[in-house]
């Protein structure tokens, strides 16, 4: 450490209320006494200002005459200060802090409240990780308005043997308080997602669109029972997918295009595909549903990519058969892997969102799989599951706040 580190190091802590130019009186004074600066961080909640700095005093250099100089400066900025030697030992610590695994935990909901987040940071400290920095990204925390978003991010870091058990405390947490919880690597990936691709029915609209056939078609029940059980993969997706369309033949085109204006949009959808496309990121349906209401989205929501079924027609109605390929669980990672590729980006650059079964192939394979209001079987199979917020949520996951989007010149609302 000596032949880094030739001075003494100190952090300085001030505290007291926000105002502009703070930090750069303080660091002028600093700057003054050749004071070198190994890590500094700051915080404003509520106007209220934390600022740390940890520093390594030249060996010619007085302590006393600086902690003199910043008293004095902190007392006129209206500032507490607190001065700390950090002994060899604690510096090495922190600095093999540097060389831990980073993760970033986002707590969502409709509110967050004191007992959320003491229960995550109690499943932190249980795995012997450190809170080392907290965010809130939504506008607020708390439950006045029911159709809010509430967001709240940690960065933490620790060993990543606890990756798995703390995965698995998350969920247990997330599912008995009724909230969210994401636990994602820190990485340069994350911070660089290019491409989301989405299930469609339940996921992107509020519906199974074969279903709502079905009932067109007098057989809704029988459909249904095929419908769940393939979600939940009791039963393989193909021969499902096939029993399911057989019981649709002779079901007029006409009513078939009528079920294009009566299932509605995922709460939030619009929001964040809107979003999406203002950032730059491309966007995919990968669905095990129908062409036809797939393309009406992509015209709607300016979908970049579309793979879905192709429902065969002759004579103005169902034939009761469907074109091959099935676009099965394996045909939509196969047809997410072929996007990535074509985009020229890395399959760690994708997020995929998915409800069923046959998503889960593709939630696996992508940088970012989200189990979006799932079955059970696919919110445990997915590295990530959102069931408390709408769609829009998601934006949380990838670092956006709330700020970001207020409505002003080219920004977006809600």
């Amino acid at each position: 450490m000596s032949s880094v580190y030739l001075g003494k190091a100190v952090l300085i802590h001030f505290s007291g209320h926000d105002h502009p130019g703070l930090t750069a009186e303080i660091t002028r004074t600093l700057a003054r006494h050749r004071i070198g600066v190994l890590d500094i961080g700051q915080a404003v909640v509520h106007e209220a200002l934390s600022l740390g700095i940890l520093i390594e005093l030249p060996p010619d250099e007085s302590l006393a005459a600086l902690k003199r100089e910043l008293t004095e400066r902190a007392h006129e900025l209206q500032l507490t200060v607190r001065f700390s030697a950090v002994r060899p030992d604690s510096l090495e610590h922190w600095l093999r802090g540097l060389h831990q695994q980073h993760f970033i935990i986002t707590i969502l909901g409709r509110a967050i409240t004191a007992e959320h987040l003491a229960r995550v940071t109690t499943i932190i400290a249980a795995h012997e990780m450190n809170v080392d920095r907290i965010d809130r990204l939504s506008q607020g925390l708390s439950a006045n308005d029911p159709a809010a978003n509430a967001c709240v991010e940690l960065a933490v870091s620790g060993a990543s043997a606890q990756e798995p058990a703390m995965r698995a405390d998350f969920l247990a947490a997330a599912q008995e308080l009724s909230i969210d919880i994401a636990f994602q690597r820190e990485s340069i990936f994350r911070r660089n997602r290019r491409l989301f691709a989405f299930d469609m029915d339940s996921t992107l609209i509020q519906g199974e669109v074969i279903d709502e056939l079905a009932k067109m078609a007098g057989v809704g029940d029988e459909v249904a029972h095929i419908t769940e059980a393939a979600m939940r993969g009791e039963l393989n997706f193909d021969e499902s997918f096939t029993r399911r369309v057989g019981l649709l033949r002779g079901l007029p085109a006409e009513r078939v295009e009528s079920l294009l204006e009566t299932i509605p949009l995922a709460q939030g959808a619009e929001r964040l595909i809107r979003t999406l496309r203002m950032l730059g990121y491309k966007t995919a349906i990968l669905s095990g549903g129908f062409t036809f209401f797939a393309r009406r989205l992509q015209e709607r929501l300016g979908i970049d990519y579309v793979h879905a079924n192709e429902l065969e027609m002759a004579d103005g109605k169902v034939t009761g058969r469907v074109v091959a390929p099935i676009v099965n669980g394996e045909r939509k990672a196969a047809l997410l892997a072929e996007i990535a590729h074509a985009e020229d980006i890395s399959l760690e650059q994708v997020v995929a969102v998915g409800d069923g079964a046959n998503d889960i192939p593709m939630l696996k394979v992508a940088g970012m799989g989200i189990a979006y209001r799932a079955k059970p079987l696919v919110r445990q199979s997915a590295p990530q599951s959102i069931s408390a917020l709408g769609l829009d949520g998601l934006l949380y996951l990838i670092g956006v706040r709330d700020r970001d989007l207020v409505v002003s010149d080219g920004g977006i609302g809600r």
